[in-house]
Formats: C-alpha cells, structure tokens, sequence
C-alpha cells in the first residue's frame, strides 16, 4: 500500500520597506561584517562574493547546535544579494527543525532613499511552521536595525 504524497505548503516572509538612505549605504550595512552582527546577528566568515560560504550561531535546540549554514548565490552591489539560510535538524519538531531556505536582499533607489525588499523563501509547512512565525517577526525587527545601522553610517538617499 503506498502512503498518499504529502503536499507542502511553501511559504515565504516578505519586508518591504522605504528608508532615507542611499543604496549605497544599505549595501554598506548589508554586507560589513561588523555592521551585519549590529542588526542581525555575526556572521562568520561572510564576503560579498558568489560562493562564499559563512555561519550564523543563534540558540541551540534539541539535535541541533544552533549553526546556520549559508552560501552567497548572487551579488549584484548596491542591488541584490541572495544567500541560502540552512539550518536544524531532522529530529527535531518546533524550534529548530531541519530549515533549508533562501534569502533576498533587494534594494531599489526611490526619491527619498531606498526600497529594501527581504523575501526569506522556502518554509515548509507544517515542517517549519514555528520558525516561519518567529522569523515572521523577527524579519520586520532587523529590516528596522538595518535601517538604524544605515543611519549611524551618516548618509542620505537624498540629493545633495
């Protein structure tokens, strides 16, 4: 007898926000190493090339020591950045199951700044159903502490 498929539900959380900042500024923050652990968390060994692979560390759960592995797949400087976010564990249910994920900086030049558009893609649910909703959340905190590291930089989308 064969188990019917399980059909997935993909989801992806997007952030779309405008801030008074120059693209260049925001690719600044996005990828600094010292500026990323400011409104993300550090990351370990990133570069802004293609291939690079680097690690974040965020709290541990169960089978999985908190690690997320992520790749560079594409830069395009002062417009897209794009990376895989993989981390948890098979064994694991909630928090810290297995999450094999991409995700898209996007950023856009409008009159008075940048639009920056996050799409964190590929959540499985119900698999990843507790780390889709916390990231939910939490996406929309760190898009408002990039926005906070752009301003401590001092620069303005602005027209001078």
């Amino acid at each position: 007898m064969n188990k019917p498929a399980l059909k997935l539900d993909m989801q992806d959380i997007v952030v779309d926000e405008v801030f008074p900042h120059a693209p260049e500024t925001i690719w600044k923050a996005l990828t600094t190493g010292e500026l990323i652990a400011r409104w993300l968390m550090e990351a370990h060994g990133f570069q802004p090339v293609v291939g690079n692979r680097f690690t974040y560390r965020t709290t541990p759960a169960g089978a999985w020591d908190g690690t997320i592995n992520c790749e560079v797949l594409e830069v395009v400087p002062n417009e897209r950045l794009v990376y895989s976010w993989r981390g948890g564990h098979e064994a694991n249910v909630g928090y810290g199951s297995k999450l094999d994920t991409v995700v898209t900086w996007t950023l856009g030049r409008v009159e008075n700044g940048t639009r920056i558009r996050v799409v964190h893609s590929g959540f499985e649910l119900p698999r990843n159903d507790t780390a889709y909703r916390n990231m939910s959340d939490g996406w929309k905190k760190v898009v408002r502490n990039l926005d906070a590291t752009a301003a401590e930089l001092g620069f303005s989308g602005k027209p001078h």
